[in-house]
């Protein structure tokens, strides 16, 4: 007889919390919040919302299957396991951090604050979590799980990493970083710049949403679900030695966009700058379309 399922709850560490933790007192963190014309009635209710949603989570796993809980900070030492059913707690940028630590799993996203954040990824209410997580572990004719697709960013030194909207490739205090790009149609050309964006359909939204919108561009970015990414040069510079010709376009799967270094470099996944590889000169990082997808039922 297998084990019964596990429901694992993440979520982050509210503002109330960072707060005390650095100010120690209630009085002192209201000081705090005052001097920036913000009220603690605010962020002790945005507290509240979001320990109220994780509580009635819990409250609805049934009493005969297994629970765990991680917050954001300690994902990279948790260990998820095959049968594990996921709950978000929180905003969309959540799911994005959990992702990157999963191989396949189903997950749900929970919004406590609907009128706050967008629901992209985070759509469910509380009160729907125990309906969820029966459809996650006995999916039926009625069950939507997408099957989102992520970025693959690896070195050739064995490293790498996965994320859910994008990869940035650059230097790591975003001054002007030199490398040799090559495009999945096999062009090469030498850059210097403020970076690279590689995202998914997910990432669309976000981050590369921004310099499509901005240059104009008249690539056409792909789908959630779809096996395809789209990418960006930011801040191209001319000069004698480096070029602008290719700057944006898109990698299909099978595909890869190759960027060889000429300084220092890191690369770092959904924005996470603490979590990044180090691309030293001459080494080589290939970004394709990943092989994990992320399972959200929506």
């Amino acid at each position: 007889m297998g084990l019964p399922p596990r429901v694992v709850v993440v979520y982050r560490r509210t503002e109330y919390e960072e707060l005390i933790a650095r100010h120690s007192t209630r009085r002192q963190m209201g000081f705090f919040l005052a001097q920036r014309e913000r009220t603690l009635d605010e962020v002790e209710h945005r507290h509240a919302a979001q320990r109220g949603a994780a509580q009635e989570v819990l409250a609805a796993i049934p009493l005969d299957w297994r629970r765990g809980e991680v917050e954001r900070g300690d994902l990279s030492r948790f260990v998820f396991g095959p049968e594990d059913v996921i709950v978000a707690v929180g905003q969309d940028g959540l799911v994005a951090n959990v992702a990157k630590y999963l191989t396949g799993q189903i997950v749900v996203g929970i919004n406590p604050e609907p009128e706050r954040n967008p629901g992209v990824l985070v759509r469910h209410a509380p009160q729907a979590v125990g309906a969820l997580l029966r459809k996650a572990v006995a999916p039926s004719s009625d069950t939507v799980i997408q099957s989102r697709t992520m970025v693959s960013a690896a070195l050739d030194d064995g490293q790498g990493l996965t994320a859910l909207n994008e990869v940035y490739v650059g230097h790591h205090s975003h001054q002007s970083a030199r490398y040799v790009l090559q495009t999945p149609e096999g062009s090469t050309e030498r850059q210097s710049s403020s970076g690279l964006l590689v995202g998914t359909g997910t990432g669309a939204t976000g981050w590369c949403r921004s310099a499509w919108e901005e240059r104009n561009s008249s690539v056409t970015l792909p789908g959630p679900e779809a096996a395809a990414l789209s990418w960006f040069v930011r801040e191209a510079w001319p000069s004698p030695a480096t070029g602008t010709k290719h700057t944006q376009g898109l990698v299909h799967e099978r595909q890869q966009l190759r960027v060889t270094a000429e300084s220092d470099l890191v690369i770092f996944g959904d924005g996470i700058e603490g979590d990044a590889l180090s691309l030293t000169w001459g080494q080589t990082a290939q970004v394709t379309v990943a092989a994990s997808r992320l399972n959200l039922l929506v």
